[in-house]
């Protein structure tokens, strides 16, 4: 990254770069959490999300750094709420199986309100809940599409990402994907466009 896309004052940061920083807590476990999922997932990017990929990795770097620095007041508020919103849905994915994940939990967790966090997800054109089931939803279609998961029984897969009640699992992958649970897992073939 260059210099440049920091910023920050550069002494603070150059004197950053001669010391070990930890990258399993807070910011540093936030940072590399993204950075390996992108890794990962790049092959699946298409070339336009490169540029929003850039700057959201530029804001967590910015936001990592001025944590260390203790120099958080100088980080543009854009970049802070980006990495926040980075460490929002980190800290959803973590805890999907949760049932009890509410937004006063998410907000909670992040020493926030929850009614900054609502704000956050309709800058998104979202709201939490429907974020939070969204998520739940993909974890469970995933799930149900995997071979080696096929003697786990639908309901058993539904409870592991956060849905207790078997009959509001059927209704609302059923409204996501249009067709019940028990039908998905019988398909032989997925394109991977499934809404």
């Amino acid at each position: 990254m260059p210099r440049a896309a920091f910023p920050l004052p550069a002494a603070k940061v150059d004197r950053l770069f001669a010391v070990p920083l930890p990258g399993d807590t807070g910011m540093g476990a936030i940072l590399s959490q993204f950075l390996t999922r992108l890794a990962a997932e790049a092959a699946s990017c298409q070339p336009q999300d490169a540029v929003r990929l850039g700057a959201v990795t530029a804001d967590l770097i910015t936001a990592f750094l001025a944590h260390h620095a203790h120099t958080e007041d100088l980080v543009p508020h854009e970049s802070r709420q980006q990495a926040l919103m980075v460490s929002v849905h980190s800290f959803i994915e973590r805890n999907l199986g949760n049932a009890h994940l509410s937004p006063t939990v998410v907000a909670a967790a992040h020493h926030i309100s929850v009614r900054y966090l609502h704000r956050l997800f309709q800058q998104q054109g979202t709201t939490v809940s429907a974020w939070i089931r969204h998520r739940r939803l993909e974890r469970c279609r995933r799930d149900l599409a995997e071979p080696e998961l096929r003697v786990r029984p639908v309901h058993a897969i539904a409870a592991r990402w956060g849905f207790p009640r078997p009959a509001d699992f059927t209704r609302a992958f059923r409204t996501a994907y249009g067709v019940p649970p028990s039908e998905y897992r019988q398909t032989p073939v997925r394109t991977g466009t499934e809404r």
